[in-house]
């Protein structure tokens, strides 16, 4: 049996929490991508791969989303942020960062990144010939 690493049952009430309280970005954000409402993708909030619990997160696309304020500008932000994708890269989960402000700001620009993000993984996986 495979042992499960999205959603763990312990992190549950903190993602109950964390999604109850967004930030003003993630909750802009959001009325973009809830209910399927962008491209038909499905998108989650704050759902967890391992202990790393993400903005969001499109399981058909295995795209991870992460809005960034003023705290990640700091040197171990910075450290945690890259061992973090790491260990979801190693998962074969995308993940794509903006900042709070340009979710705000750059709008349209923000969606575009995300959208074409879809279809990486086809795009890298070598195919079988």
């Amino acid at each position: 049996m495979r042992p499960q690493f999205n959603n763990l049952p312990r992190l549950r009430t903190f993602r109950r929490k964390l999604r109850h309280n967004l930030t003003p970005a993630e909750a802009f954000l959001w009325g973009y991508l809830k209910g399927s409402k962008f491209h038909g993708r499905k998108f989650r909030r704050q759902h967890s791969v391992g202990n790393y619990i993400l903005d969001f997160y499109c399981p058909d696309e295995r795209l991870g989303i992460e809005l960034d304020g003023e705290v990640h500008h700091y040197h171990g932000a910075w450290e945690y942020d890259n061992k973090r994708k790491q260990f979801l890269n190693d998962f074969g989960v995308r993940i794509i960062r903006f900042e709070n402000k340009l979710v705000f700001e750059e709008t349209d620009w923000v969606l575009a990144v995300i959208e074409s993000n879809f279809g990486w993984a086809e795009r890298t996986t070598p195919s079988a010939t």
